[in-house]
Parts: C-alpha cells; sequence; structure tokens
C-alpha cells in the first residue's frame, strides 16, 4: 500500500470572520467624503480630474449626468447618498471601473494611494447593516489603522444598470 499526502482544504468562512483568498490583491484606495475606500484595481480603467458634468433628465438620482473622456460618453454616479458620506465638497476627479463591457465614472475626493491587500487584512461585511446601509460594500479592510468597505463593482454595475432600464 503506497502512503497518500493529505492535501489541506480551505473553508469559506460563513460570518463575520476572515475571508481567505488565495493570493494578494491590488487595489485602489479612494477617499470620498473624509472615508476611504477601497476597489480591486482589476476593475478600474483609469482615473480623471472631473472638468464639466453634463446632465441628462430622466436619470435616476445616483446617476448625476455624462462627462466626455476622450470622445467616450462616460455615465458618473454620486455614491456619497448611498454610502452615507458627507456631501459637504464637491467630488475633484472621476474614477472610472468597469466589469465586462459596463463602466460607470464615480465621484470621489482622492485616490490616496494604490497598494496590496493580504488575505490576513480582508473581513466578511455582515450580511445586516452593513450591506443594508452600504449596499456595495462586500468586505472591510483593516489597512493600517482603519477600516475601509471594499465597493463591489459587479454589484455597482447592476444596481446603476438596473435604475436606467
Amino acid at each position: 500500500m503506497e502512503p497518500t499526502l493529505e492535501q489541506p482544504q480551505l473553508i469559506a468562512p460563513s460570518g463575520p470572520e476572515q475571508v481567505k483568498s488565495a493570493a494578494p490583491s491590488r487595489i485602489c484606495l479612494i477617499a470620498l467624503g473624509g472615508e476611504f475606500f477601497a476597489i480591486d484595481l482589476r476593475h478600474v480603467r483609469e482615473v480623471f480630474e472631473l472638468e464639466s458634468v453634463t446632465p441628462v433628465p430622466g436619470m435616476p438620482a445616483s446617476l448625476i449626468g455624462v462627462a466626455n473622456l476622450r470622445g467616450t460618453v462616460v455615465p458618473l454616479a454620486d455614491l456619497r447618498p448611498s454610502l452615507g458620506v458627507s456631501l459637504s465638497a464637491t467630488p475633484k476627479y472621476v474614477v472610472v471601473v468597469r466589469h465586462g463591457a459596463q463602466q460607470v465614472g464615480i465621484l470621489i475626493d482622492e485616490v490616496p494611494e494604490i497598494r496590496t491587500i493580504h488575505p490576513d487584512d480582508m473581513l466578511a461585511a455582515s450580511t445586516r447593516g452593513m450591506t443594508d446601509s452600504r449596499p456595495f460594500i462586500s468586505v472591510l479592510l483593516k489597512i493600517e489603522d482603519r477600516m475601509s468597505g471594499m465597493v463591489e463593482v459587479a454589484r455597482l454595475l447592476a444596481s446603476v444598470e438596473g435604475a436606467t432600464i
């Protein structure tokens, strides 16, 4: 009889425990209304300075208009009301996020950094509370001495597309 080696198995968490992932991830940390949020860098197309917004009648409340980005019309979303952050300052930048063929520009205050996060930096957001008050946040990140929410781009784009149909 040949000896067998047991392979360790990862078990997915079932509550607000740590989220396990195979490798470190790159994120774009954004500032919005005095709070920090993260976006998986694989979904970030680019960041640009907001020069003008063209309002479009009949758009949902989360979409404030469109911007022309080198000949491409990009819908612009203001997530501050959805995320419950301060509306006191006017965002100066836009981060264009994409998922598949869909894309939207999110108004932001700044991009303080691009960084690598490790699996032990991630905590699953509880299904109640966080996802009710901040519907696009799926994971909490511990970055140095602060907590940040990870914006779930697919959920955000589905919500925006659902609102425009």
